[in-house]
């Protein structure tokens, strides 16, 4: 059996929210279901939900979105306008460069080159 990723779904305080950030990041218009759920439908990925949870977020995402983009400083500049927060410098190897990021409820992302 093969399965499919229909959509991937972030814990959150507040879903209407939060679906903006990633719109804005991404593109796609934000759907607010109801006060507890949102979601997002980017051009060629796939559907991201926020579910409201009564909990706060604790500890390091043990999975993260990588974002492709040319400029990982320019993006992280633009992100930070929108809420992001940086975390630590842009880091550079061989295989190209990365920025890590979080988001306003402070899931981390990160802005990836190469």
């Amino acid at each position: 059996m093969r399965a499919h990723v229909q959509e991937i779904v972030f814990d959150c305080a507040d879903p209407a929210a939060l679906v903006r950030f990633w719109a804005g990041l991404l593109g796609g218009s934000p759907v607010d279901r109801s006060a507890d759920w949102s979601y997002v439908d980017p051009p060629g990925f796939a559907r991201l939900a926020f579910q409201r949870v009564p909990e706060g977020k604790t500890v390091k995402n043990r999975v993260h979105l990588d974002l492709e983009v040319e400029q990982p400083d320019r993006a992280a500049e633009e992100a930070l306008r929108s809420g992001a927060a940086r975390v630590g410098g842009i880091v550079t190897d061989e295989q190209g460069s990365f920025q890590v990021m979080k988001d306003p409820e402070g899931n981390e992302f990160c802005f990836v080159t190469g």
